[in-house]
């Protein structure tokens, strides 16, 4: 196939498409066999002409498409993006910790190559882990072992489902093609906007997990890992704690994926040796704004209907040093309670599909680095977000979120939001002075000018502003060499965003599935 540049209107067909490759190329209709787009930007250059920026590939005979790719600086390859794994050809079942992203995406490779994997989670299956989840929403009741972060799908389960692609390769294409064949719509293939939604996350994870344990894996959850045995510096066995007591599983392929949030997983590691570096990461707030107030902000008074609701992004970097950014962006969506320890707050952000919510947030972070967490420890970055969280619940008490408005943010005093705060659970009127860092708050309220320079009318004094958010990547780097494996520790494989290898759903999969094809190289050179 070959590779176009096009301009398409916001309601286009196939015929358009078509048009366009017709008016641009020396080429006839009756030539033009598949078509398909691979990458979809949103144009706001110009609010009177609002379009889409779409690479679109199309195929022909062969000697047309070579005929056509010496026009270099319009065509281009477009190549295929086929993943082929080996077969499986170790003696024992390789172990993944974590049914994220990464560990979900890892057992789906390892069990399509016939390593009939285990696969274990310290929280429940979805449908079990969303009544979890609602009764802490609605009622602050916390389950430490089943929460926003904890239980299938991850944390990403509960945070709108944002697929960011970047460049794609064959390791992210099968990620996107196992999402659409699990009910996600056909747009995440290449619409630079693509997001699954919340509410279809849960019933697309069970249809992955379906899938591995059809192909020969075993999927067990209420299962936290407790211990990694090793003998003569290699990965023997794991053990994993359960409701009844103990589970123990022989391998010598440890996958482990259990997120950022799996404090004591990093406890574990640092005890049987495994080198571990402390890494930078954001803190701060979500801030609400109307939604419909920032459709106006990004696509102008009177905007056509068809267009999704608005999302931003948003980055300044001052003269302290530190940078300042929008994260998470969630058009329409809900500020959430996502702790996963008892007594303390931290809040995150989702969208379900549609984005329809009164308000549409996101997390406003300031950079730290390990210059920040007050130690040498590689896990101080763990005691940071700690204290923050402990500060903001003993602040208000509860599980009860600290909020005040934007205007109060920027010019120091205190006063409530004109926007009601969407955290289901409540908020009391605090100051992020009562829990965040003197650095944290002198730079959010420094950025506010910035922003709305960039984005004029970010500055909305009622927004609301409700914090804090802590759990923004991994604080912790998990060290591992060009095998995939931990430096010190042969068989341990550290995977994904909580070993710090990866940011967001997407890249957690891609490296889920990396590392699973390092195991199955590993043993087919083995053998």
């Amino acid at each position: 196939m070959v590779k176009l540049s096009i301009k398409l209107p916001l309601s286009y067909s196939r015929e358009d498409i078509i048009s366009e490759i017709l008016s641009a190329l020396p080429v006839q209709r009756d030539e033009i066999r598949e078509t398909a787009i691979v990458k979809r930007t949103l144009n706001l250059s110009d609010k009177s002409d609002i379009h889409y920026d779409a690479a679109v590939a199309f195929s022909a005979s062969p000697e047309r498409e070579a005929g056509l790719l010496k026009m270099k600086k319009k065509v281009s390859e477009y190549p295929s993006y086929k993943l082929t794994l080996p077969e499986y050809k170790g003696e024992m079942r390789p172990v993944v910790v974590g049914a994220g992203p990464a560990g979900l995406f890892a057992a789906l490779a390892l069990a399509e190559s016939g390593a009939c994997p285990i696969l274990l989670e310290r929280g429940l299956d979805v449908d079990a882990r969303g009544k979890r989840v609602k009764s802490f929403a609605h009622f602050g009741a916390l389950d430490p072992e089943c929460n926003v972060q904890f239980g299938e799908g991850g944390a990403g389960t509960y945070s709108d489902g944002k697929l960011k692609v970047g460049s794609m390769d064959k390791y992210k294409m099968k990620v996107l093609s196992e999402f659409v064949l699990a009910g996600a719509d056909e747009d995440i293939m290449y619409s630079a906007t693509a997001h699954v939604g919340t509410d279809k996350l849960p019933g697309i994870v069970k249809k992955i997990r379906n899938k591995i344990t059809a192909l020969g894996g075993e999927v067990l959850f209420g299962r936290r890992l407790s211990e990694i045995k090793i003998k003569d510096g290699k990965v023997a066995s794991v053990v994993a704690k359960t409701a009844d007591g103990e589970d123990a599983f022989k391998c010598d392929s440890l996958v482990l994926a259990a997120g950022h949030s799996a404090r004591d997983v990093f406890e574990i590691l640092k005890n049987i040796g495994a080198v571990l570096e402390p890494r930078g990461f954001g803190i701060g707030v979500r801030i609400e704004h109307p939604r419909e107030y920032i459709n106006e902000l990004v696509y102008g008074k009177n905007y056509p209907d068809i267009l999704e609701t608005a999302s931003y992004h948003l980055v300044t970097h001052l003269k302290n040093g530190r940078s300042v950014y929008s994260f998470c962006m969630c058009p329409g969506g809900t500020v959430v309670p996502a702790a996963s320890e008892e007594g303390g707050i931290v809040t995150n952000g989702m969208s379900e599909y549609l984005r329809n919510g009164e308000n549409s947030n996101a997390a406003f972070l300031v950079s730290v680095t390990p210059e920040d967490f007050g130690s040498d420890d590689p896990l101080s970055g763990i005691d940071l977000q700690r204290r923050i969280e402990r500060n903001a619940y003993c602040l208000t008490g509860s599980y009860k979120a600290p909020s005040q408005s934007l205007a109060s943010l920027k010019d120091g005093g205190l006063s409530s939001s004109e926007v009601k705060p969407s955290y289901k659970i409540g908020t009391h009127l605090f100051s992020v002075n009562e829990y965040l860092p003197d650095y944290v708050c002198s730079s959010l309220s420094e950025s506010i000018a910035d922003f709305d320079s960039w984005m004029p009318g970010f500055y909305y004094p009622g927004a609301a502003v409700t914090g804090p958010e802590t759990r923004t990547t991994s604080p912790i780097r998990v060290l591992r060499d060009e095998s995939g494996e931990s430096v010190t520790v042969k068989g341990l494989y550290p995977t994904g965003e909580g070993a710090g290898y990866s940011g967001g759903i997407v890249s957690s999969a891609r490296d889920g599935i990396m590392i699973a094809e390092k195991i199955l190289e590993k043993h087919k050179s083995e053998m």
